[in-house]
């Protein structure tokens, strides 16, 4: 199953679990699997099918731009980057 870390300012989702391990072959299916577990978190990650504005997803290292098509492997780590504000 592929590890998933959850952004500090989306715990509150979660119960305040930073890690998760969930099933799916790509980012679209990850995404379905952990608002399965924490309903409503979809809608911080996706918006209309799409990975959501200001957010970037990394698996296994490397920024992906295939969205939600994005291939994911049983033992992937995925890292959802949300934009960081400044001036």
């Amino acid at each position: 199953m592929a590890s998933v870390y959850i952004p500090a300012q989306w715990r509150d989702l979660t119960g305040g679990v930073a890690e998760v391990t969930v099933e799916g072959d790509s980012l679209g299916r990850i995404v379905a699997a952990l608002d399965a577990r924490f309903p409503g978190i979809s809608a911080r990650f996706s918006d209309q099918g799409a990975i959501a504005s200001g957010l970037a997803v990394s698996i296994d290292g490397a920024i992906t731009a295939r969205g939600m098509l994005a291939p994911v492997q049983p033992h992937s780590e995925i890292h959802f980057l949300p934009a960081i504000g400044g001036g």
